[in-house]
């Protein structure tokens, strides 16, 4: 495949979520605006439920006092989806791409999301695929071990993926995973004993992603992404 797009990459470490949420929106405005970068955010999340648009007050099972006692914060967010969970130990990736420069539509890109993560879940020896019709995500072995949910605006997406690698799953007790209360979510850890650092897996998830999209990967420091507009 002929590279003619270059994606900037930045590890952010662990960052609450509505600070990677407004860096998204300034990015994605710069890309509508035709003055931004393509962008590929890589982080981990402090305890945090994420409610999406098609999320409802029932899908929180922990009350203030239990959430307040695990020290959980809940976002309303703009996200398609339901509820989900992130939190340390899972890698989050938030590609603000502008979808038109790379020729590709929403459901090839929600492919080629799911594709990259099956691809680096096989590296790691983990049979995975995606989930059956009305089933958002990554599977294994009939768990979710990967929750995908985006936002569209124009041509722009943004939001993007959440892959359980050491991820604490007991948090996800205190919600109703993206609507389905039967569905539970499970870990690279628990499918396969192994403890994967969530900085490399950075590295080797946003690999296959630029090769799915086409793209050349330009890895740049945080502090480089600061001086976007507000």
């Amino acid at each position: 495949m002929n590279r003619s797009r270059t994606v900037r990459a930045c590890w952010l470490g662990r960052k609450p979520y509505r600070d990677a949420w407004h860096l998204q929106q300034r990015l994605a405005a710069a890309l509508r605006a035709g003055e931004g970068s393509d962008t590929l955010l890589l982080l981990e999340h402090p305890p945090t439920f994420t409610m999406g648009k098609a999320a409802l007050p029932d899908h929180l099972l922990w009350d203030e006092g239990e959430r307040a006692r695990r020290e959980v914060e809940v976002v309303w967010s703009d996200r398609g989806g339901e509820a989900t969970y992130h939190g340390p130990g899972q890698l989050v990736g938030y590609p603000v791409l502008d979808l038109a420069h790379f020729e590709i539509t929403i459901p090839r890109y929600i492919g080629v999301l799911e594709r990259a993560l099956i691809d680096y879940l096989r590296d790691l020896g983990i049979d995975s695929g995606p989930g059956q019709p009305g089933l958002t995500g990554v599977w294994s072995g009939g768990e979710k071990v990967a929750a995908i949910g985006i936002k569209l605006s124009g041509s722009v997406v943004s939001h993007g993926f959440a892959l359980n690698l050491t991820t604490d799953l007991s948090y996800f007790d205190g919600i109703v995973p993206c609507g389905h209360v039967e569905k539970r979510p499970t870990s690279v850890q628990a499918l396969s004993g192994v403890s994967v650092d969530v900085g490399l897996a950075a590295h080797d998830c946003s690999a296959h992603l630029a090769d799915l999209l086409g793209a050349d990967l330009v890895w740049t420091p945080a502090d480089a992404l600061m001086t976007v507009p507000a």
